[in-house]
C-alpha cells in the first residue's frame, strides 16, 4: 500500500481505534498490534490541501503558497485569543465565518498532567484522542473561537495549555479529579471570567457543570521506557514490532513516530 501519509482517524471506543489514511486506502491498526510493520518514505511529498509536489511541508503538510494564504494556518489557529476577524484582515473571511464562528468547547484534560484545551464542539471527542488524553471534561460551551480563547488565557494563568509528547508517551499520568479541578480553578477565575461574560453576554458562554469527566483507553501492550523519535527525513525507513498507538503517535519497539508531523510524505506501507 502506498500513497501520502495524513492524520490518523481515530474512534471513541475501549480501547480507540484507529485507522491509518494512505492515499485512497484506510489500514486498521488495531489488530497489527504486536506484529511488525514498516513503513518506507518514497521521497515525495505532497501538499495536504492543495496536492502540488513539494520538497518540504510547513505547518505539517502545506506547501509554502498554502502556508501564508490560507486562514487555517493563520497564527490565530494556534492563538485564537489573537484573531483579527473584526479588523477585517482575515485571510479568507468564508472561511473564518464557517470554521471559527460556531460552538467551541473549553475542557479538562489530562495528557501528561493537567491541561486546559478548545476545540470546536464537532471535534469531541476527536481532539482528545489525537492529543493522547487519558481523561478530558467538558467546561464551557461558547459561540466562537475567539471567545474559547479568552477563556483558555484565563485558566491558563493556573494549569498549562500544553502536553509534554514524552510524558504522555511514556504513560506517566496519573489519575485526576477533573469535576474538583474545575471548581478549584473557577474559584480562581471567578472575576476575569465574569469579565468575559459580561463583554460578550450571559448567553454567549454556557458553563458545562454537569458534563461527566471521560475516560479514553489507548490500544498499547507495551510504553516505551526511553523514546526514541523517528524523522523521516533523516531516515526513510520505520520498521518495527507495533507495541500500541497513543495520540497520533505510532509506538514501535525500535522507536516512535508522530505521523501527523510527517502528513503529506508518500509512503509505503507493509506487514
Amino acid at each position: 500500500m502506498r500513497g501520502p501519509l495524513k492524520k490518523m482517524h481515530a474512534r471513541l471506543d475501549s480501547p480507540v481505534q484507529y485507522h491509518l489514511p494512505l492515499g485512497d486506502q484506510s489500514i486498521a491498526l488495531n489488530p497489527l498490534i504486536g506484529k511488525p510493520i514498516k513503513l518506507i518514505y518514497t521521497g515525495h511529498i505532497f501538499c495536504v490541501h492543495c496536492n502540488r509536489s513539494i520538497k518540504k511541508t510547513f505547518n505539517q503538510g502545506y506547501c509554502y503558497p498554502c502556508f501564508i494564504s490560507l486562514a487555517q494556518c493563520d497564527l490565530c489557529i494556534m492563538k485564537p485569543e489573537t484573531c483579527h476577524y473584526a479588523e477585517g484582515t482575515c485571510r479568507e473571511p468564508d472561511w473564518g465565518l464557517a470554521f471559527c464562528f460556531q460552538p467551541h468547547i473549553v475542557y479538562l484534560a489530562n495528557s501528561s498532567g493537567i491541561k486546559v484545551g478548545i476545540t470546536r464542539q464537532t471535534q469531541i471527542p476527536t481532539r482528545w484522542m489525537d492529543q493522547g488524553a487519558a481523561q478530558a471534561l467538558p467546561i464551557f460551551k461558547v459561540q466562537s473561537r475567539y471567545m474559547a480563547g479568552l477563556i483558555e488565557v484565563v485558566i491558563a494563568k493556573y494549569i498549562s495549555d500544553k502536553t509534554s509528547w514524552q510524558q504522555m508517551l511514556k504513560n506517566q499520568v496519573e489519575s485526576i479529579d477533573l469535576a474538583a479541578k474545575r471548581d478549584e480553578l473557577l474559584g480562581k477565575c471567578e472575576a476575569e471570567l465574569a469579565g468575559i461574560k459580561q463583554r460578550f453576554g450571559q448567553q454567549a458562554i454556557e458553563s458545562l457543570t454537569g458534563e461527566q469527566p471521560v475516560d479514553i483507553h489507548f490500544p498499547v501492550d507495551n510504553y516505551p521506557v526511553k523514546i526514541k523519535s523517528f524523522n523521516l527525513d533523516k531516515n526513510a525507513e520505520v520498521s518495527g514490532v507495533l507495541h500500541g498507538i497513543k495520540g497520533q503517535y505510532l509506538l514501535l519497539d525500535t522507536g516512535v513516530i508522530n505521523v501527523r508531523k510527517f502528513s503529506g510524505y508518500e509512503c509505503e506501507f507493509s506487514m
